[in-house]
């Protein structure tokens, strides 16, 4: 597929919505924006490394409906911290269409989040808040701590160390929501004393490969665990310790 060809895009990207139960999430205005997002992140990849994926039908299912699989699993009107966002997935894909989520996109590199917010305001999305630091120190920060109703991430780290960074963001009632590749399983079974120890409760997980057209599959699950117990002032700890000794 051509990175201009619109229509080769967009048959693909309804067939690939289609193919994972997703196609009822789209309309016609948000595949010219997924489109727009596309050649965007493509030309701005050009000069910053945003992406190792470059072939837009492979962005469609490994960055798009792999964003989208859980969208679901977010409460009406939800605040959201996409911890990590990176080039902002799942930040861009749940914002276009999941308009009622208040998303604040969080990442330590500042060109990353600038890009973000660029790309926010070049697709009209009025439901992004670019933030600009690291998490273990967010977290911190009264304005943040425990005051989102869902945390998300993506690609970013193991689940007990995700825990760590993510939890102290979520109020109790919410869910930390983390999107997994292969081996979710596994890190789920490891998680569990940083689970406990830092308010969640046993987690439900979801396995839910991304399915390609042409019946390729790519492994995802989704991990989602609820808060229901406030996370004691000493976590998170600092990025060193957490990386070193996770819960």
């Amino acid at each position: 597929m051509e990175r201009n060809d619109k229509h080769g895009f967009t048959d693909f990207f309804l067939l690939s919505l289609e193919k994972n139960g997703l196609e009822s999430l789209i309309t016609q205005e948000h595949i010219d924006k997924f489109f727009l997002l596309t050649e965007h992140m493509l030309t701005v990849n050009e000069q910053f490394n945003l992406t190792a994926i470059r072939e837009p039908s492979r962005v469609i299912l490994l960055h798009y409906i792999d964003s989208l699989i859980g969208a679901h699993l977010f409460p009406e009107g939800a605040s959201v911290i996409d911890v990590g966002a990176g080039a902002g997935f799942p930040t861009l894909p749940l914002a276009i269409v999941r308009p009622d989520l208040r998303i604040t996109a969080l990442d330590s590199t500042a060109k990353r989040v600038n890009y973000i917010g660029e790309t926010a305001a070049l697709l009209e999305l009025k439901n992004i808040t670019p933030l600009v630091g690291r998490a273990e120190e967010i977290a911190k920060d009264a304005a943040y701590r425990e005051q989102f109703d869902c945390a998300t991430a993506r690609a970013v780290a193991a689940l007990p160390v995700l825990s760590e960074l993510c939890l102290p963001f979520v109020t109790l009632g919410g869910r930390f929501i983390a999107m997994k590749g292969r081996g979710g399983k596994e890190e789920l079974a490891a998680s569990q004393n940083a689970i406990q120890l830092l308010g969640g409760k046993e987690a439900a997980l979801f396995d839910a490969p991304v399915l390609a057209p042409d019946g390729e599959t790519f492994a995802h699950t989704t991990v989602v665990i609820e808060k229901i117990a406030k996370t004691a002032p000493k976590y998170p700890r600092a990025y060193g310790k957490i990386a070193k000794a996770p819960l």
